[in-house]
C-alpha cells in the first residue's frame, strides 16, 4: 500500500498539488520552457518569468489548454519534475494519486489524465479521478452529500464550469470556453484599438487585477508600458477602468447567460435550495470587483464569493484524501487493456 497520496489540480494557468495530511504542498504556474526543442531549462514559476521574453530557440508553453491536456509529453515531464521536487529531488516512492478533471469533457480526455500518470516513470499505486465541481464544492466548505442542492460557478483560466450538485454527484453541468485568459485577450485588443498600444499577456493580466470591474462603477487608472503601433517604439500609456470594463463586459455576461441556462434546467426542488443558499463562485477570476453584484443583479439570487477561491479544487482533493467518508467520491480507473 502506498504511504503517500497526492491530489492534483491540473489547471490551465497553475498546477496545484496537495498531499494527504499536509494540505497544499505545491502551487506553481503550469508552464515549461524548452530550448532547441529538446532540453527542459525551466518549469513552473521560473518558466513563467521567461514567458514573452525568451529568444527564438526557447519555447515557453502551457501543456494544459481549456482544462484538458494538450501536450502529454511536456505535462508528463512537468509532473515528474514537481513530484521529484516534493520528494526532496530523490526518486519518488510509491504513491497514490487523485486527479480533478472537468466534468463536461469526453471520456478520452478524462482518461488522458489517468494515462498521463500511469505511463510516466512515477511509481503510481491507485490512480483515482474526481469531477472538478465536486472537489470545488468540498474545498469551498459546502455540504454535497445530502439531498440539498448547491450551485457552484468556477471561473478558471480558460473555462467557466457551472454545476448543480446534490447527493455527492453532479445533477447538471455546463462548461463554456470563457475564463481569465479570455478577459486578458479582450483587454489587449481594447488597449490596441483605443490607444494604439501593443501590450503583452502579463501586462493585460496586471491591468485586469487592478482595474477590472463587473459593473461600470469604478473610476481608476493605471500606467502601463507597451509598444506603439504607429511608431513601433516603447511607450507609456495611462489606461482607465472604463476601457477595461468595455473590453470584458461581453464575456462576463456570457458567464451570466451560462448560469441562467443551468438555472432554467434545474429541477424545481433544487431551485428552492438554491434560492435559499444562493450561488457559490470559485476560481481565480472570482475576485473580479463587483462580480457578486453583476450576478446578483442578473439572477435575483444571493451570490457567495468563496474564501480563497483559486484554491478550492485542490483543497477539496485534500478533504477527499483526509476524510474517509468522502473517499467514495473519487473513481478508480483501470488500465485501458483491462477495460477494452
Amino acid at each position: 500500500m502506498a504511504l503517500k497520496t497526492y491530489g492534483i489540480d491540473f489547471g490551465t494557468s497553475t498546477i496545484k498539488i496537495s498531499r494527504k495530511g499536509q494540505g497544499i504542498v505545491l502551487d506553481e504556474r503550469n508552464m515549461i520552457a524548452i530550448a532547441d526543442r529538446k532540453s527542459i531549462i525551466a518549469t513552473g514559476n521560473e518558466a513563467y518569468d521567461m514567458y514573452e521574453k525568451a529568444p527564438a530557440n526557447i519555447v515557453v508553453t502551457n501543456p494544459v489548454r481549456s482544462g484538458v491536456i494538450a501536450d502529454v509529453a511536456n505535462m508528463t515531464a512537468l509532473l515528474v519534475h514537481f513530484i521529484k521536487k516534493l520528494s526532496g529531488n530523490k526518486r519518488p516512492g510509491l504513491a497514490d494519486y487523485i486527479v480533478a478533471t472537468p466534468s463536461d469533457i469526453t471520456e478520452v480526455e478524462r482518461r488522458s489524465f489517468y494515462e498521463l500518470i500511469a505511463s510516466s516513470n512515477l511509481k503510481a499505486g491507485r490512480i483515482k479521478i474526481v469531477d472538478k465541481p465536486i472537489a470545488d464544492a468540498l474545498g469551498a466548505g459546502l455540504e454535497i452529500m445530502t439531498a440539498r442542492g448547491v450551485m457552484v460557478v468556477n471561473i478558471g483560466a480558460d473555462t467557466t464550469e457551472v454545476s448543480i450538485l446534490s447527493l455527492g454527484g453532479i445533477v447538471l453541468s455546463k462548461l463554456i470556453p470563457i475564463g481569465g485568459n479570455k478577459l486578458d485577450e479582450a483587454i489587449k485588443g481594447m488597449v490596441k484599438k483605443k490607444h494604439n498600444l501593443y501590450i503583452g499577456d502579463k501586462t493585460a493580466e496586471n491591468i485586469k487585477k487592478k482595474l477590472a470591474s463587473a459593473l461600470p462603477t469604478v473610476e481608476a487608472n493605471v500606467k502601463v508600458y507597451g509598444r506603439d503601433v504607429v511608431t513601433g517604439l516603447p511607450a507609456l500609456m495611462e489606461i482607465n477602468s472604463k476601457t477595461v470594463y468595455e473590453a470584458i463586459a461581453e464575456h462576463l455576461y456570457s458567464i451570466v447567460d451560462a448560469i441562467r441556462i443551468i438555472l432554467e434546467r434545474t429541477p424545481p426542488e433544487i431551485s428552492s435550495d438554491i434560492l435559499e443558499s444562493g450561488i457559490y463562485v470559485t476560481g481565480g477570476s472570482a475576485n473580479i470587483f463587483e462580480l457578486r453584484g453583476l450576478i446578483a443583479k442578473e439572477t435575483g439570487l444571493k451570490v457567495n464569493i468563496c474564501e480563497d477561491p483559486a484554491n478550492t479544487v485542490v483543497k477539496g482533493l485534500g478533504r477527499i484524501m483526509d476524510e474517509g467518508q468522502l473517499s467514495s467520491l473519487a473513481d478508480s480507473l483501470r488500465p485501458k487493456n483491462l477495460v477494452d
